[in-house]
């Protein structure tokens, strides 16, 4: 029955379910990860992009006659822009260190992936979400020999319960995983539960990283740039 919708029939579904698809794959890299704008936002982004492609597509069809004619490419362009300023409130400028630039090109990326599924190129998202994640798992040991390497720069929170030893673990922890200590500021939460906030620097995976700090028993929350991992 909903085949008698122009413009909201199978078609167009299954078109919003591949952009909802791969949009997700991406976001799963970036949660994995533990970067901002993870699973829920690339999904979000990229489904909601696949729709105003859709809206651009057919949305404008009971308007449209002999005397009135629509440029379906304004709808798009306009995406463009809007992603684009969603991306620059991604990244961060802290002491020097620029932060967020490749989560904020993933969010356009997944526009991107989200316009094309919308517009029924599949095939073209499909290709482009494989890149994706040729760049974010092949380049990143490849960054890492080229000269100059790739040091990433990061803020993480990890909360604890008082007078166990455990920062002595953090550290170590930290510190083994191939990352250097570049700050660090101890926080009270609340009565028996402190916390180190620590700016750290390297070139390692840092979900890695993160791993090893969850897997300490007595360690209570870690959290990435005042973001908890799980991008909750």
């Amino acid at each position: 029955m909903m085949d008698v919708f122009h413009g909201q029939g199978w078609l167009q579904i299954s078109e919003l379910l591949l952009a909802f698809a791969l949009s997700s794959f991406i976001g799963m890299e970036r949660h994995l990860r533990g970067k901002k704008a993870g699973l829920r936002t690339q999904a979000i982004v990229g489904t909601a992009s696949a729709l105003f492609m859709l809206i651009s597509k057919y949305g404008f069809d009971s308007v449209l006659g002999e005397s009135i004619t629509v440029d379906p490419s304004r709808v798009a362009a306009q995406v463009v822009s809007g992603v684009g300023f969603l991306g620059a409130g991604l990244i961060l400028t802290h002491r020097g260190t620029v932060r967020g630039l490749t989560t904020a090109a993933s969010v356009w990326e997944t526009s991107a992936i989200g316009m094309a599924a919308g517009a029924g190129l599949w095939l073209l998202a499909l290709v482009v979400t494989v890149l994706h994640f040729a760049v974010a798992y092949g380049f990143t040991p490849i960054s890492r020999h080229l000269p100059g390497g790739l040091v990433a720069h990061e803020t993480i929170v990890v909360t604890y319960p008082d007078g166990h030893g455990t920062l002595r673990e953090i550290l170590h922890a930290i510190t083994t995983a191939g990352w250097a200590i570049r700050e660090s500021s101890p926080h009270r939460f609340h009565e028996g539960t402190v916390g180190v906030e620590l700016e750290i620097s390297g070139g390692k995976d840092l979900s890695d990283l993160l791993a090893r700090l969850s897997g300490i028993e007595s360690v209570i929350t870690v959290s990435v740039s005042d973001e908890t991992v799980d991008d909750s």
